[in-house]
């Protein structure tokens, strides 16, 4: 695989790690976390060695859907702190080394932003336009049988001005007409003005979304369609989703982005590979990092994954630079989707590919997801389903960062409850634990960031059966590795005529095997994971 021309760059050497700011800390006690508390546990991210911090939004929102509802692009809501307190966030980021990325959300406003409260007004208001507003059928109803990804019709009638808008996610957030030179001019304002605070990135919100199908058909059923699925997946989204134009946006922001030197720009995309490598833009003019979530979607079989590597590769673009998540705050926990102990295993993954790692907070610590009783859901999309089991709550409970009250997260009552295992699953224990989570992460990082091979160098596929995934990493001039990952229960055993053998075990799953000359066979246990150092040839 080519390398791109310069992989010094902060963001293809680091590792980027997910705050979701209402549940990393609070600084004033009123059980929501905060930009004070996150500037008091920075020197904690340090330590573990992260490169970038990217937070979730921090806007003025009526919270509809938690922050991604934004009536204010330029301010910092007051549930969070205050821009003087953002601005510091910015400043001591940088004083501890860090780059700070935020969450931009331009596919959507909350329908209090004065841009749609303007657009709302009147048929004949200078802003109509930049929202979506059709005409209902002849017969009254909706003008395509479009679905919001949060239940139901994705058009919401207007009485006082007699036509429908779109939204592809609640009534409260309108989706605007990027088609509209006016709306693309206002959100470049936007990015501008956080890129002058200092800001060194985005992660832009669905961007797949932005652009519609010009001629509003209708989208398809989906012929796979299971009951148990959430009712957005009855149709497959071609005309709602996903449309040509959006490159031409994507290259817009980008081309504002280069001039700012070092900044950078997230694509949150989930489409199959072959269409998610096309957000890098023509000539790698669009996202740097168009977020690669295939360990979130798949099930966790080794043939599968090593397949879905292979595929990966074989899809970026030339010079294009790869990028893989394990978790985020709109999936279900590693650790609830494959269990504590290949959790660990999934660390190894994660921190050796090719490719840009982005850490969710708490998976270091092994959170899981917390099981939230129906009366005290908060996320939209599981109050909207209630039968399916699909809301985002349990995935985003409070960092449980000791085991004093509410552990150390708030000394008010936290906005969701805390994992009840919290007194033995948390930061301050597993930092003197040698055999610990966070220790694995910790030292996976340091390793990575050391090793040129590891943060740079060529993936090459090795082996892959029902059991294990075996590749190696390497960069010209520096060490070889050869990754072994046991993705089963029970114990296999790796050898292959393709490749005589000879290193030592520097780091594991199961840490007594670290230290262990291997010689053209490794015998791994469940659940066990190792890193080799090749002898040189």
């Amino acid at each position: 695989m080519a390398q791109p021309e310069n992989t010094s760059l902060w963001w293809q050497k680091g590792i980027i790690y997910q705050v979701y700011p209402r549940s990393f800390q609070d600084s004033n006690g009123d059980g929501v976390g905060d930009i004070e508390g996150i500037i008091q546990r920075l020197e904690y991210l340090k330590w573990l060695g992260v490169n970038a911090v990217w937070l979730s939004p921090v806007y003025p929102s009526p919270m509809a859907d938690f922050g991604y509802d934004i009536a204010d692009y330029i301010g910092i809501h007051p549930l969070f702190g205050t821009m003087a307190g953002f601005d510091r966030l910015v400043q001591e980021v940088h004083a501890y080394g860090m780059k700070l990325i935020l969450d931009l959300v331009p596919n959507h406003t909350s329908h209090l932003h004065p841009w749609f409260l303007e657009s709302r007004s009147s048929l004949h208001n200078s802003k109509r336009d930049w929202y979506i507003w059709k005409d209902a059928k002849k017969d009254g109803s909706p003008p395509n049988n479009w679905l919001s990804m949060f239940g139901g019709g994705a058009w919401e009638w207007d009485e006082p001005t007699q036509q429908y808008y779109y939204h592809a996610f609640l009534k409260e957030q309108p989706d605007l007409n990027w088609r509209n030179p006016a709306v693309q001019g206002a959100m470049l304002d936007v990015m501008r003005f956080w890129l002058q605070k200092g800001v060194d990135g985005f992660r832009v919100d669905v961007m797949w979304h932005m652009v519609k199908d010009a001629q509003w058909r209708d989208n398809p059923p989906n012929v796979a369609y299971e009951p148990h699925m959430a009712t957005y997946e009855q149709l497959l989204p071609v005309y709602s989703t996903d449309q040509p134009e959006v490159h031409d946006i994507v290259k817009r922001m980008r081309g504002l982005l280069n001039e700012f030197p070092e900044r950078m720009m997230i694509g949150e995309i989930y489409l199959p590979v072959n269409k998610l490598v096309t957000y890098y833009g023509t000539n790698n003019d669009g996202a740097h990092l168009p977020f690669n979530f295939l360990l979130l979607n798949m099930p966790w079989n080794a043939r599968q994954i090593a397949a879905a590597i292979d595929q990966y590769e074989g899809a970026l673009p030339v010079n294009a630079w790869p990028n893989w998540v394990l978790g985020n705050h709109d999936q279900p926990r590693i650790t609830s989707r494959v269990g504590q102990q290949q959790a660990r295993v999934a660390a190894i993954l994660l921190l050796t590919l090719r490719g840009t790692p982005t850490i969710y907070y708490g998976d270091e610590i092994g959170m899981r997801d917390v099981p939230i009783p129906f009366n005290e859901v908060q996320d939209p999309q599981g109050l909207n389903m209630p039968d399916k089991n699909l809301s985002r709550d349990p995935g985003r409970t409070p960092m449980q960062w000791d085991n004093t009250a509410n552990a150390g997260f708030t000394t008010g009552k936290p906005w969701l409850r805390l994992d009840a295992v919290y007194g033995r699953t948390n930061v301050q224990l597993q930092q003197r634990d040698a055999y610990s989570m966070l220790a694995l992460y910790h030292r996976l990082i340091i390793l990575r960031q050391s090793e040129p091979s590891l943060h740079a160098g060529d993936y090459t596929p090795v082996y892959a059966d029902t059991q294990m995934i075996a590749y190696i990493r390497h960069q010209e001039g520096h060490n070889r590795f050869l990754i072994v990952l046991n993705l089963s229960h029970k114990p296999c055993y790796f050898t292959t005529p393709a490749l005589a053998f000879k290193g030592i075990v520097i780091m594991a799953t199961t840490p007594e095997l670290e230290g262990v000359v291997i010689d053209n066979r490794v015998n791994l246990a469940g659940d066990d994971g190792v890193i080799i150092q090749l002898q040189n040839e």
